[in-house]
């Protein structure tokens, strides 16, 4: 009450309206997270399960397997990467890099606000608790006696607790043992607005490693050892040697729910998102790259696109494993029977394609609608691959086109990879593309631990 009346407990009350246990004994980064996220009100951009919208620990397995969290627990630079691959805004601090008197400024700051939260990182020894390693947040300071507040995730062991700030900085200022670095802390808030509304990067395959090295480090090489004249060759050489799997490492972000018997109508946060995927779909395809790739996916060398039926199949499926709550998205289910038609709205509203499937996992049936922005009166399914891999190219960072050889055709590349040139709705689109590379990149080769800054 006297933290209250001090007016350092405003975030306690979101937090605490989330406050959960974790599911596995390692899995205190996961639970931490998945609680900060939910009480910022941040939208996961798929559904937990049945209709809601909501982070989960399954949901974190972008930069670590959850396997691997399971049996050996999660760094603290890993968990930073986690933050920024679900949305927020990430501040991290190691202890070795800042001072107490730093963290009593955070901590008051975020105490004393509700869009704003600290994930601290520390030894439970220090506090003459079991165990070691540790996340929890904080939910509120106590001015007068210098104290933070705990919201022990290990709700199994412990309630949430009082501890002198002095001692949480002396249990955060130690050295995680796995990692050789020291732990810290995190400031989590939002965005201004949500960071992936059509296009998200995947590491949840192993083929993502593969991936992340060939676009950043395989092509600025075969550009340099190459002779390439035109952009058809630039294109080329980019889409010939692609790995297995490239269309799981980038996706779009789906709209998923439940087929409701005989109710096709869109709530009105469901207009309003594909509106916004809608629009950016537009500003792809207008964009003077779309004419170049669509030219060369036309083309006999570059293979065909999937059918309509295979990729409502698949979409269906990959419903069916966001609506179960599956991390693992499509595998185990299998699609039977699939139908796409397409609900025409008046105004400024694009139509929209309502792919509906029944999946079944060998257990039971589950009826699927995937709801996708359409851009013509026609019937069909976006974003193609034409449209995917136009956003990829945008987001490759500008120094892959640097071994290009041929000055006017280096020039004519960037002209048509230019930020300068898109539309607002893109330019965000294509950024969030490329810090999520840079992240991805960063995590393969183990730079997250050494540098901690939100990326490029």
């Amino acid at each position: 009450m006297e933290a209250t009346q001090g007016g350092t407990m405003e975030g306690f009350f979101k937090l605490i309206s989330y406050f959960q246990t974790q599911s596995e004994p390692a899995y205190c980064g996961l639970a931490t997270l998945a609680m900060v996220l939910n009480a910022l009100s941040i939208d996961p951009g798929r559904k937990w399960k049945g209709p809601w919208r909501w982070f989960d620990e399954s949901m974190l397995d972008c930069c670590e397997p959850l396997e691997t969290v399971k049996a050996k627990g999660i760094s603290f630079g890993k968990v930073v990467c986690l933050a920024h691959c679900a949305g927020a805004k990430v501040e991290a601090f190691r202890t070795n890099q800042t001072s107490i008197d730093e963290f009593r400024k955070h901590v008051v700051a975020c105490s004393s606000s509700d869009d704003c939260h600290v994930i601290a990182s520390y030894n439970r020894a220090t506090f003459k608790q079991t165990g070691a390693g540790h996340f929890s947040p904080i939910g509120g300071y106590h001015a007068g006696r210098d104290m933070v507040l705990i919201l022990d995730v290990a709700r199994f062991k412990y309630p949430p607790h009082w501890v002198p700030l002095k001692l949480l900085w002396e249990a955060m200022d130690t050295v995680d043992q796995a990692s050789g670095y020291h732990r810290g802390f995190m400031l989590v808030s939002r965005l201004q607005r949500p960071p992936a509304l059509l296009y998200t990067l995947s590491c949840k395959h192993e083929s993502w490693v593969n991936i992340a090295k060939y676009l950043t480090e395989d092509v600025p090489e075969l550009l340099s050892s190459k002779n390439v004249k035109d952009v058809k060759d630039v294109l080329s050489i980019v889409f010939s040697s692609l790995p297995s799997k490239f269309l799981e490492f980038i996706t779009w972000v789906p709209e998923v729910r439940r087929t409701e018997e005989g109710d096709q109508s869109l709530t009105p946060e469901e207009q309003e998102r594909l509106s916004i995927k809608g629009e950016i779909l537009k500003q792809v395809q207008e964009t003077e790259l779309y004419k170049y790739v669509a030219d060369f996916l036309d083309s006999p060398c570059s293979g065909q696109e999937a059918s309509l039926t295979e990729i409502a199949a698949s979409v269906c499926c990959q419903g069916a494993g966001f609506l179960k709550g599956n991390s693992e998205s499509s595998d185990g289910f299998c699609c039977g029977e699939t139908q796409v038609h397409c609900i025409k709205n008046n105004g400024a509203m694009p139509h929209v394609t309502i792919v509906s499937g029944t999946v079944t996992n060998g257990i039971g049936e589950q009826h699927v609608d995937m709801l996708v922005p359409s851009l013509t009166n026609r019937i069909g399914l976006h974003p193609a691959s034409s449209d995917v891999l136009i956003a990829l190219l945008l987001a490759l960072p500008p120094q892959i086109w640097s071994g290009i050889k041929d000055d006017t055709l280096l020039r004519e590349i960037d002209t048509l990879v230019s930020m300068d040139n898109l539309p607002t709705l893109l330019q965000e689109e294509v950024m969030h593309l490329r810090s999520q590379l840079y992240i991805l990149k960063r995590c393969k080769d183990n730079e997250l631990e050494k540098d901690l800054s939100a990326p490029l």
